[in-house]
């Protein structure tokens, strides 16, 4: 899997608007598991952005549907500062795909009751 945590710094007073246009009501795209959009709760004018996705290619994808590249051109209207994103391989949780087969899994320490 891949992952982007992304900070945004918004133009003051417009933190709302970038949300608005970031989570409007479209279709999820392909190969996109996690998409959040998130307040941070010490700066006023900072929004994070987290994001799963099957791979770098389907994200690279996704930007190129033409509802989301307007939605994103219209929030990039008041972003002030797109921070460098921090790209992760995410491994599980709540909502993602099981890990793969052959990867290493937590086995159960409770003794049986039978």
């Amino acid at each position: 899997m891949y992952g982007l945590i992304t900070k945004l710094t918004i133009v003051p007073l417009r933190r709302e608007s970038v949300i608005d246009r970031l989570v409007a009501g479209r279709q999820p795209p392909d190969g996109c598991f996690s998409h959040v959009v998130a307040r941070d709760p010490t700066d006023a004018d900072v929004l994070w952005v987290t994001e799963v996705w099957t791979d770098a290619e389907a994200h690279r994808a996704a930007l190129q549907r033409p509802d989301i590249k307007a939605g994103v051109a219209d929030a990039l209207a008041w972003v002030a500062t797109i921070h460098d994103p921090i790209i992760t391989e995410p491994v599980g949780g709540v909502g993602l795909p099981q890990r793969a087969s052959g990867t290493a899994t937590v086995a159960s320490t409770a003794p049986s009751t039978t």
